[in-house]
């Protein structure tokens, strides 16, 4: 059953996001997709480890919590907990926005009292959306049905598409700078990280970087098992001839 929060007061000066968190139940995969008016979200408010579980920490962020959050996942503490000790570590966390999910789609979101209106989240098994200081809670709304209605896909477009979801519901009043995606499987390391910043379109220009590196993302898992593959682009061409 999905649980809401909204929040409508002002307290100082805030940054406006919009963001989610999703889990792709067939395959453990976790991802984040995000979208903001400053510049470098993807480097601030991204958090996700694999076989772990994701943080989000956005609105007035501090990355710190992030860490702290993905630690306390490691240590067996489920999202919802993780949230509870997060906030009573944060003398400022009424001024910030948090989203968890962990290992086993348990999802938990926080929406501080100081939050810009619209803001608000949307939580259910497998996908935490957060979103402050857009036009709208049909942003929220958008962009948690587009990601319910996606288990097919593969979660870095269906992440994708859900964010794209909140800016086609509209986003942020003075719309947005920066945007990121990030994805991990079973690897250290990330299976998709994407990021746009200082554009006048970066959920548009995610799009563009997506299209070429999404059907890429087999090489890259590829190459590191077998250095003797072409390169990219000759691999790509040898897929598209196989596939006519």
């Amino acid at each position: 059953m999905r649980r809401e929060r909204e929040r409508g007061a002002v307290i100082g000066i805030e940054f406006t996001t919009f963001s989610l968190i999703g889990r792709c139940e067939r395959t453990g995969m976790f991802g984040i997709a995000i979208a903001t008016n400053e510049m470098a979200v993807g480097s601030r408010c991204i958090h996700v480890a694999p076989g772990v579980g994701a943080v989000v920490t956005q609105a007035s962020t501090n990355p710190r919590l992030g860490h702290l959050g993905l630690n306390l996942l490691r240590a067996g503490y489920s999202a919802p907990r993780v949230l509870e000790e997060i906030a009573a570590s944060d003398q400022f966390v009424e001024r910030r926005q948090l989203g968890c999910l962990d290992v086993t789609g348990l999802a938990a979101a926080r929406t501080g009292s100081g939050n810009r209106p619209w803001a608000g989240h949307r939580v259910d098994r497998n996908v935490v959306v957060t979103t402050n200081a857009v036009v709208s809670a049909q942003v929220a709304d958008a962009m948690f049905e587009t990601f319910q209605k996606g288990a097919g896909l593969a979660l870095w477009e269906r992440l994708l598409r859900s964010l794209e979801a909140g800016k086609a519901a509209g986003g942020q009043p003075d719309g947005e700078t920066s945007s990121g995606l990030f994805v991990v499987d079973r690897e250290p390391y990330a299976t998709v990280d994407l990021r746009a910043d200082l554009h006048p379109a970066p959920v548009a220009e995610l799009r563009r970087l997506a299209d070429a590196y999404f059907p890429l993302v087999p090489y890259y898992n590829l190459r590191p098992r077998d250095p003797s593959v072409p390169s990219a682009a000759e691999w790509l061409a040898a897929q598209r001839q196989r596939a006519r």
